[in-house]
């Protein structure tokens, strides 16, 4: 039986990675230019996932020069010219891209315009570290990327502060797994964040550059034909934790006290940041992939041990055990 469930799971695994890739056209010899420096298009935006075309925004000030690099010379980077500064978050679009190989510094030159009076060249190594895709989804990516300790600093103390609140308070303290609210939504959004956390995991381990050209080119659709499986089911996975979330905010919107409902609130955030932190750094080294399982099995089994009460007293709306006399105002429920 292991065996089988062995295979099975070696099977489904092969299926998801062999549609890793996106569709791209297949013709050859798109040439944007002719004679030195010109580029194949197709292969270029197979290989840097953009073209002439694609708009861009500054995350800070650039330095663009106004002259073209020369194709033939050793080192263009020793020629002075004229420069444009690019302040940020000034909106850029590529006008053209051509190959210089003999440039020591980047082969790859970009020319980008701000306006019709306001365009130049510049590396692309240099564009790409100081721009981000004019696309909201990008630029969640980009900034969540780069606070994530940021972020992961602030759910914790917010999970620090309302744990001495509910601590002076109540002297007790709920959080999901242990001390349960009666619903079984907070387990099930701790698993879709563990899911959609290996699922991240494994594409940044195993196809690096599907994820790149899915930055650059984003959508929130799982049935867009052109996403490839395996982003298309990590697409999913986001959606399903933006509605089971949702559904969770409903839950304890129901419980009768704010100060629980808003200390509960936050330690599910920091359970749902640990569950993040911690399948996104252990699956791209495959101990996530047997814990995820683990995990899962720990999650059902604790829901299934405590028996949350799913019943609520008709008259103070407070759950009970079981139909009867309610333990919180006396009033019989039949």
């Amino acid at each position: 039986m292991h065996k089988r469930l062995y295979i099975l799971l070696c099977l489904c695994f092969s299926l998801i990675l062999s549609g890793c890739y996106y569709s791209h056209p297949n013709k050859m010899d798109h040439w944007a230019a002719n004679g030195e420096g010109a580029v194949d298009s197709v292969n270029f935006y197979i290989n840097h996932h953009y073209w002439t075309g694609y708009n861009f925004r500054s995350t800070d000030t650039l330095s663009l020069q106004t002259a073209p690099p020369l194709a033939g010379l050793p080192d263009y980077g020793a020629i002075v010219n004229d420069t444009i500064a690019i302040n940020s978050h000034d909106q850029l679009v590529v006008a053209r891209v051509m190959y210089v190989p003999a440039d020591s510094t980047d082969s790859v030159w970009v020319k980008v315009a701000r306006d019709q009076l306001t365009q130049g060249w510049i590396h692309e190594s240099t564009l790409l570290e100081h721009v981000v895709p004019d696309d909201p989804i990008s630029k969640f990516i980009y900034y969540f990327s780069d606070s994530r300790s940021v972020y992961v600093l602030s759910v914790f103390g917010l999970v620090v502060l309302f744990w001495l609140i509910q601590s002076v308070r109540h002297k007790r303290f709920r959080i999901v797994h242990f001390n349960d609210i009666p619903s079984f939504y907070p387990t099930l959004l701790c698993i879709c964040v563990s899911g959609s956390a290996a699922l991240y995991g494994s594409i940044q381990r195993f196809i690096p550059a599907t994820w790149v050209e899915f930055y650059f080119r984003p959508t929130l659709n799982p049935f867009n034909t052109e996403l490839p499986l395996i982003m298309a089911l990590f697409i999913a996975s986001v959606w399903c934790m933006l509605i089971v979330a949702v559904a969770v905010i409903d839950e304890i919107r129901r419980q009768p006290d704010i100060g629980d409902n808003l200390s509960y609130l936050a330690s599910l955030g920091g359970v749902c940041v640990v569950l993040y932190l911690t399948f996104t750094l252990t699956t791209p080294i495959y101990i996530g992939y047997p814990l995820l399982l683990v995990y899962w099995a720990f999650a059902v089994r604790q829901y299934i041990k405590h028996q949350p009460s799913h019943l609520l007293c008709g008259v103070c709306d407070k759950p009970i055990p079981h139909k009867g006399r309610c333990p919180h105002c006396g009033a019989m429920n039949k």
